[in-house]
């Protein structure tokens, strides 16, 4: 597609930005990691993404006691992470965001309008052993733009 074509509205994203969701496990890294060299390539500014919610069987008391921290806990994992992975020139170039709510529903949803979508093979929940993890699987699915699935290294 033509620099007209991206201006215009035309068959592709143009320049969009390149949603990486991140939850600190290593494939999340590692998707952050690319995210980023991509970047490098295109141009696209990158939006680190990380969700959290509250586990259904935690009991109400638990909850109320607890729950002013989860926003925060999420944002220093986010952080956390963006520093683990980049080194310190490219941290600047990402633009964070913590979201309340379902992980799957929340990428999709920041991705709407990306060029491109980035998410680890494998988070820290579901079930050990699956080659895909459930928001992985769920974004591959029914992400309007280009997904990326990467695995953590060997």
């Amino acid at each position: 597609m033509t620099e007209a074509d991206r201006e215009a509205g035309g068959a592709g994203r143009g320049r969009g930005e390149i949603v990486v969701g991140v939850d600190g496990s290593p494939s999340s890294l590692e998707a952050l990691r690319w995210a980023v060299r991509q970047s490098e390539l295109t141009g696209a500014p990158v939006r680190a993404v990380i969700t959290w919610s509250i586990p259904v069987h935690y009991a109400p008391m638990a909850v109320s006691q607890a729950w002013s921290d989860w926003p925060e806990r999420a944002r220093q994992t986010l952080e956390d992470a963006v520093r683990a992975a980049l080194p310190p020139e490219q941290v600047q170039a990402v633009t964070t965001e913590v979201a309340e709510g379902n992980a799957s529903a929340l990428l999709l949803e920041a991705a709407k309008d990306a060029e491109l979508v980035v998410v680890g093979s494998r988070g820290h929940g579901g079930f050990v052993g699956l080659l895909l993890g459930s928001t992985a699987q769920h974004v591959t699915t029914h992400a309007r733009c280009p997904v990326l699935v990467v695995h953590e290294p060997t």
